[in-house]
């Protein structure tokens, strides 16, 4: 009865510990989330450098502000059919933690809904959907009115291999690759003028 009672406890502290600040946007019609202690910033969908010999969904790297960060199409990571950018599209800049510390990675979505403040009672565990399914990224399913919202593990989303291809991209930067090897794939539409306005995500204190 006491490990039972103890099992239940610890249940519900993963759930509480999961309360917070969720920025949350959409792919291909879903709404994911993030924690909103993961998010540096927000950007509008700018010229992306390719680099030869990386995964498909690592897009390759852009220049932000003079720091070159890697930037991942998170579509492709989650296998879903690429479409083309629009004024929508955005990147969002979040940190990972490295081996050497928290290391910056875009990751682009479709578009960016809002900041949620999403108590724990609101929040269920990932359903198990069988040991073929690795959902070990998934902090949890948040009930919203109107559907459900899939909330990110961001650290997790990039497993360990995956990671390394990204932040090699951003360690190598342009500067190791030919001025022949690079392909620029530019914004999209409305996009190309977002591309210098950067949109801040709501204080996590607030």
């Amino acid at each position: 009865m006491a490990q039972l009672a103890d099992t239940m406890n610890q249940a519900v502290k993963a759930v509480s510990d999961k309360e917070a600040k969720y920025l949350t946007f959409a792919l291909d019609q879903e709404e994911y989330g993030i924690g909103i202690l993961k998010v540096k910033e927000i950007i509008g969908m700018m010229d992306v450098t390719t680099v030869p010999q990386t995964p498909s969904y690592v897009k390759g790297v852009i220049n932000l502000r003079g720091k070159v960060i890697p930037v991942v199409d998170l579509r492709l990571r989650f296998g879903m059919d690429a479409i083309d950018y629009t004024d929508r599209t955005c990147i969002i800049v979040v940190e990972i933690d490295g081996e050497t510390g928290m290391v910056p990675i875009g990751i682009v979505v479709d578009s960016v809904s809002e900041v949620l403040n999403i108590k724990g009672d609101d929040i269920e565990e990932t359903p198990t959907f069988g040991a073929a399914l690795d959902t070990d990224f998934i902090l949890g399913m948040a009930k919203m009115e109107g559907g459900v919202k899939i909330l990110l593990d961001i650290d997790k989303v990039l497993c360990s291999e995956e990671f390394e291809a990204a932040t090699r991209v951003g360690d190598q930067g342009t500067g190791g690759v030919s001025q022949d090897a690079q392909t620029t794939i530019p914004p999209s539409g409305q996009a190309a003028a977002a591309q210098e306005a950067t949109v801040q995500p709501e204080p996590a204190g607030m």
